[in-house]
């Protein structure tokens, strides 16, 4: 039982630091959005978005690795199906993320291109 609470609560930090991925995110494209971006602003957000993005891909793969243990037979303890619902819910989320991700890229790109010129 403890094993389930254990994986459920770092699938509340993954769920956190998603959070914190957007907020990162968002934060970057207000400061881009000004008629005069700060890079400093601008490099810091980013800096704190791609360690984030670093943590919620380290913690989804760790997940993902217990999940494919469990699913080939592997000794494994306790329920796994509120940990698997929250994978599934967490694996949805991260696809809007990266979704809104590619966004960002795109705007980013172009805002490097428009200041180039």
């Amino acid at each position: 039982m403890s094993q389930s609470r254990d994986r459920l609560k770092r699938l509340e930090e993954i769920e956190r630091e998603i959070v914190t991925v957007l907020k990162s995110a968002g934060e970057t494209l207000s400061e881009l959005s000004k008629d005069a971006p700060s890079d400093d602003v601008v490099n810091a957000r980013a800096a704190q978005f791609v360690k984030s993005l670093e943590l919620v891909e380290k913690g989804l793969s760790e997940q993902i690795s217990y999940l494919t243990q469990v699913a080939t037979g592997q000794p494994h303890e306790g329920s796994t199906y509120g940990v698997v619902k929250d994978f599934e819910l967490s694996c949805t989320r991260a696809a809007v993320v990266q979704e809104k991700l590619d966004e960002l890229k795109k705007i980013i790109q172009k805002h490097e291109v428009s200041k180039t010129l």
